[in-house]
């Protein structure tokens, strides 16, 4: 029976995303002071269009909010996995969210055991589709804001076109020419001026998906950094398992690489879906695993039976040749 052995403590320590968080401060900060400085025109272009803009500002700031907090969520995770390494002694509230299947595998610390490559591999996985799950509806608002704007635009000159063919066909006919000059220019001075504010949408969408867009930057960065570093963690963990042993310390043979891949698929599979189709499909693989695991022993078995009749034939040939130089030297 293979005993499980605990891991070394690991001396790696993945780095606070704090600094992400402060570059988003910072690039915030600097959008309202101009934003201060140029609020008569803002006032104006807003009011413009009030009902559509609101909407767009609406959207800007929940997409501030959402990829503030794809950043803020990564603490706990690295905070976990420093604790789980010993790198952070300080006692864990709360389980990792992202790192769910990353804990599921490793458990405690203090008893966990060595993570195989398949192993590291699938979790990686597991963690980088979350990770991009995250950031999916970010950039989603990123081109909702600009379709926004777009469509307040194309709505502001399907109104001015409008506007201007009725003004047209209300003109007097037969009037003077200079009377009838003035008066399309007076009817045209209000759709004009209105052309000019319907690109106000325009104006907001195109600004908020450029905010949103230097957010989704930074949350993407930290995000790699953080799934880099794990890597590297999970790699150093995976690296550091020992050999199986029996209990007389005689070295135990490995299992042969389909049974490793079909365990470690049944393991990913159970920890996405909680065993349903996933997890049956999974065990088929292992089946087929055992059944790979079955004709390799028979098929070392065969080499086993075969070396051992090479070497009696062999020895008898060794034997013989004792023999005749026995009698020849008698």
């Amino acid at each position: 029976m293979i005993a499980p052995t605990p891991l070394p403590v690991a001396s790696a320590r993945l780095t606070s995303p704090r600094i992400y968080l402060v570059r988003i401060g910072v690039f915030l900060v600097l959008v309202g002071f101009i934003a201060f400085i140029l609020q008569a025109q803002l006032r104006a272009a807003f009011f413009g269009n009030p009902g559509l803009n609101g909407l767009i500002v609406g959207i800007l700031l929940i997409g501030i909010i959402l990829a503030i907090l794809q950043v803020a969520r990564l603490f706990r995770e690295v905070r976990w996995v420093n604790h789980a390494s010993g790198a952070d002694t300080r006692t864990l509230a709360r389980p990792p969210v992202l790192l769910a299947p990353v804990a599921a595998v490793i458990g405690d610390p203090v008893r966990r055991t060595a993570l195989s490559i398949q192993t590291s591999r699938s979790l990686l996985e597991a963690v980088a589709a979350r990770l991009d799950e995250n950031r999916e509806l970010v950039r989603y608002l990123a081109g909702l804001l600009v379709f926004l704007g777009l469509l307040g635009t194309f709505w502001g000159l399907i109104e001015t076109v409008n506007s201007v063919g009725r003004i047209i066909g209300s003109l007097r006919t037969g009037s003077d020419a200079a009377v009838l000059f003035d008066e399309l220019k007076s009817n045209l001075a209000a759709p004009l001026s209105g052309m000019g504010v319907s690109f106000s949408a325009s104006l907001f969408g195109l600004a908020g998906s450029l905010i949103l867009g230097f957010l989704d930057l930074q949350a993407g960065q930290a995000q790699n950094r953080f799934y880099t570093e794990l890597e590297d963690w999970l790699a150093a963990t995976a690296a550091a398992e020992p050999s199986p042993v029996t209990e007389g310390g005689v070295a135990s043979p490995a299992l042969p690489a389909e049974l490793a891949t079909a365990i470690d698929r049944l393991a990913a599979a159970v920890l996405q879906d909680g065993g349903g189709r996933g997890g049956r499909e999974a065990l088929a693989n292992l089946a087929e695993g055992v059944q790979g695991l079955v004709q390799h022993m028979r098929t070392e078995q065969q080499l086993i039976r075969d070396w051992v009749e090479a070497h009696a034939s062999r020895d008898r040939e060794l034997r013989l040749v004792l023999e005749r130089l026995a009698r020849e030297r008698a």
